[in-house]
């Protein structure tokens, strides 16, 4: 832990309130709030959604919209922005403060090079000349660790990995050297090896630079390997205030205790499956399994998934996990039918997917449900959560329509804890927690022999996602689904799977019962994955860092 300087602050937030207009009357976000944060200090502010975390760090910027009243001191580095004008904003924005978002994606311009956006930012401000300013950027793109950078200036976005976007943007926000950086959820749908390269890039620009941090995240882990100090919200307000070492070995507040317990650990359970489900034959089938892409304009092709070999028994949860570009999604999608297979052998409720056309393996659809990671775009937002939870049962004619399938329906919002009223909402009146629930809901419309759940709780605050992975595990011991959960959360599988398969660049790492493989892991990669995994502990995670490093782990 770094020793933050007394001298100044370089935020101070002082008896902050923010209220929104609404159609619906006034909503109180934010209450009487008042945080501090010197420089070289990382404060972390954590809640579930709707807490108030991050419109408060939004104040810091001037972020809010026009349809919120603020009320209080928010003084960033001896200026108060609140109630500053656009341009005075502008002026404030990159050189006193600066942002790094959740979606890199999202964050940057698809049609302009990685290079022309840091430029832009740059030039904005006018401190740097067209060639000044190139040199700038490709010296950030360096310092983030971001390989050949005086070549890759010139890619656009989508040239990069989701790790290289999220460290772009990173060299984006610091390119005007800003007293303090708001990072909200900068490590959220990244695998855990990038995850924890990019804590140390953050932790590197405290240490050596003495930028003040202010982490927006749900990862309790991650607040353990980063945070100085943390700040806990409920409701709009700040319930506890501690150093990091001191709020997880003694959490005062009874909100901060229920966090800290939500918080998903390797266990190493020894999961066994009952010896009827075990004997019986597998509903999945892979035998030297090959899934490749063709190249286009002259391109070789891409071999995705190399020689893949693994079963589903019914009632098994199979754990695929690996990092972005491991192949664990485009398998799922081959399972799914979805993806063409190559060459071996994939063997779906009995039917062989090399070759098999979509007239063929449509009769077997309705034997395998879908959980998708993020329910708000999976869902069509102009039906109501009872429609879209019909769906299925009406294309494959379990129902006339979605009146005639409103009784199975309800049950099933019953079975997922969810009210039968909510049924009549649309999917943008629910939380992300109620709607990956209804999300689950859908997928055992059918009484699937398989699911396939494609990150179903990634994006999930951790007290929301422990009860989400509770009811999964209620409901599978209860219907008795086979699960494939493909996933990049060592914890969740932990939880959740009888066996685990660890991709690696498209081939097998290793393979076995996941006790066996968590517990002693044979494979230097699956060891690797493991020691990325931040643990709610920082001290252990101090220890766990210092390791890593002496064995260039990470």
């Amino acid at each position: 832990m770094t020793t933050a300087s007394t001298d100044r602050l370089a935020v101070d937030i002082r008896h902050l309130d923010v209220t929104f207009a609404t159609d619906g009357g006034d909503v109180h976000a934010v209450r009487g709030v008042s945080l501090d944060v010197r420089p070289g200090e990382v404060l972390a502010i954590v809640g579930e959604s709707g807490s108030g975390k991050t419109v408060t760090a939004r104040t810091i910027l001037g972020l809010l919209p026009e349809t919120a009243l603020t009320q209080g001191a928010v003084v960033l580095d001896g200026i108060d922005v609140v109630g500053l004008d656009r341009d005075a904003l502008r002026r404030v924005r990159g050189e006193k403060a600066a942002m790094i978002f959740q979606e890199p994606s999202t964050a940057l311009n698809p049609v302009f090079t990685v290079g022309w956006q840091l430029i832009e930012g740059l030039r904005a401000h006018g401190k740097y000349s067209k060639g000044e300013a190139k040199a700038r950027a490709v010296d950030m793109l360096r310092r983030v660790g971001i390989p050949d950078p005086e070549r890759r200036v010139d890619d656009y976005p989508h040239q990069f990995s989701g790790g290289q976007k999220q460290r772009i943007v990173i060299a984006m926000a610091l390119a005007l050297n800003p007293t303090v950086i708001i990072a909200d959820e900068p490590t959220t749908a990244l695998d855990v090896t990038v995850q924890a390269e990019i804590l140390d890039l953050l932790r590197r620009l405290r240490d050596e630079d003495g930028t003040a941090i202010v982490l927006i995240t749900h990862n309790m882990g991650v607040v353990a390997d980063l945070a100085d100090r943390v700040a806990v919200m409920l409701n709009g307000e700040v319930v506890e205030t501690a150093p990091a070492g001191e709020l997880f070995a003694a959490p005062r507040h009874e909100y901060t205790q229920r966090l800290l317990a939500a918080v998903p650990r390797l266990e190493i359970v020894d999961r066994r499956l009952p010896e009827s489900a075990a004997s019986a034959a597998p509903l999945v089938v892979a035998d030297e399994l090959v899934i490749e892409y063709p190249g286009r304009l002259g391109r070789p092709t891409f071999r995705a998934v190399d020689a893949v070999s693994f079963t589903i028994s019914p009632g098994e949860v199979v754990g695929l996990v690996g990092e972005s570009g491991s192949g664990k999604t485009t398998i799922g999608r081959a399972i799914a039918g979805l993806t063409p297979v190559s060459g071996g052998s994939l063997q779906v409720l009995g039917a062989e997917m090399l070759g098999i056309t979509e007239r063929r393996f449509r009769p077997r659809r309705k034997d395998l449900g879908f959980v998708f990671q993020d329910p708000a775009t999976s869902f069509n937002p102009l039906l109501t959560i009872a429609q879209n939870v019909a769906e299925p049962l009406i294309v494959h004619g379990g129902a006339r329509n979605a009146a005639d399938a409103r009784p199975k329906v309800d049950e099933l919002l019953e079975a997922v804890q969810l009210p039968a009223a909510f049924g009549d909402r649309f999917p943008h009146e629910l939380s992300g927690g109620q709607r990956q629930r209804a999300s689950l809901a859908r997928g055992l419309a059918l009484d699937p022999k398989l699911l396939i759940a494609d990150e179903p709780t990634s994006a999930l605050d951790v007290s929301v996602q422990a009860r989400v992975l509770e009811l999964f595990g209620q409901l599978q011991e209860r219907f008795g689904f086979a699960t494939l959960f493909i996933t990049h959360d060592l914890a969740v599988v932990d939880m959740l799977a009888h066996t685990v398969v660890v991709l690696q660049g498209g081939r097998i790492a290793e393979t076995g019962p996941t006790a066996k493989v968590l517990g002693d892991p044979q494979n230097a990669y699956t060891r690797k994955l493991i020691a990325s995994l931040p643990v709610p502990d920082p001290a252990l995670q101090a220890e766990r860092r210092a390791a890593w490093k002496s064995s260039h782990i990470i």
